[in-house]
């Protein structure tokens, strides 16, 4: 679970809105909110004002020349109050062109790092896998190759690999082991394992669409992510499908219903 505490303004307002970095206004409310809020204490993207538990620059003045050691004792000190924090009121309005202009160029620098951090990602794959991340087309092999950093733990991992086709393609995914022999020789078995994407009600366009899209993915997987001895095979398979006689499957999918 994300702590909200640990999200800055920048990082969140970057995120949420990339498009809005100078138009943003800040209100820096105190450091004294932090003891029990996040950083953003709240923002309103329609008139692009953000409230944060920051100090800001109507806090570099000294304090004796703003308020005075005795104005809060005596009969009065409510009255003294009142009139302090609306001193305060009127200071952070008027130091608020300053706060927003710093608070800019933090969102400036956020944006620089944040594409630093992207061309890095790029980068590292470029360089170390000869995999360029820009030009892949394929959606599925995009989000796929940006765990190339961590292939070494994942390598041969057939029950993880079966979890990332789930989440990624967003369906159920079964594997069937099994193994298979380039010769006549029954003792020279080598290992095989079969991912069945369970999908419904899928038109002949819809299957063919996706039959083709998950074949570079399936590449992928033999390229990286797969044992060079493991042949695999990725299909499409009808769900929850009732089995019929005299019915022509194609991949396991009732050719039935991919023909409508």
């Amino acid at each position: 679970m994300v702590n909200m505490s640990d999200i800055s303004a920048e990082m969140l307002l970057n995120h949420l809105y990339p498009d809005m970095e100078e138009q943003w206004k800040v209100q820096n409310m105190g450091t004294f909110y932090r003891n029990y809020n996040c950083d953003v204490l709240s923002w309103n993207a329609e008139t692009k004002e953000v409230q944060v538990a920051r100090d800001g620059f109507a806090r570099l003045l000294p304090q004796g020349l703003l308020f005075q050691n005795d104005s809060l004792k005596g009969d009065d000190k409510e009255h003294g109050i009142s009139e302090q924090n609306s001193r305060m009121r009127l200071l952070r309005d008027m130091f608020q062109p300053f706060d927003t202009f710093a608070f800019r160029q933090k969102l400036a620098i956020e944006r620089q790092v944040s594409a630093l951090l992207d061309s890095k990602l790029e980068y590292v794959l470029k360089t170390y896998f000869h995999f360029d991340l820009a030009a892949e087309q394929n959606p599925y092999v995009r989000e796929m190759g940006v765990l190339l950093p961590f292939v070494r733990n994942m390598r041969g991992d057939l029950l993880l690999i079966r979890d990332l086709l789930a989440a990624l393609l967003g369906c159920e995914v079964t594997m069937t082991k099994g193994r298979y022999s380039h010769t006549d020789n029954t003792r020279c078995w080598l290992p095989m394992v079969k991912y069945e994407l369970l999908v419904s009600h899928l038109a002949a366009e819809q299957y063919l669409q996706l039959s083709e899209s998950i074949e570079p993915l399936h590449l992928f997987l033999q390229e990286w992510l797969l044992p060079f001895e493991v042949k695999s095979l990725l299909a499409v398979k009808w769900h929850n499908r009732p089995a019929g006689i005299g019915k022509s499957m194609v991949l396991d999918y009732d050719a039935a219903c991919v023909a409508e």
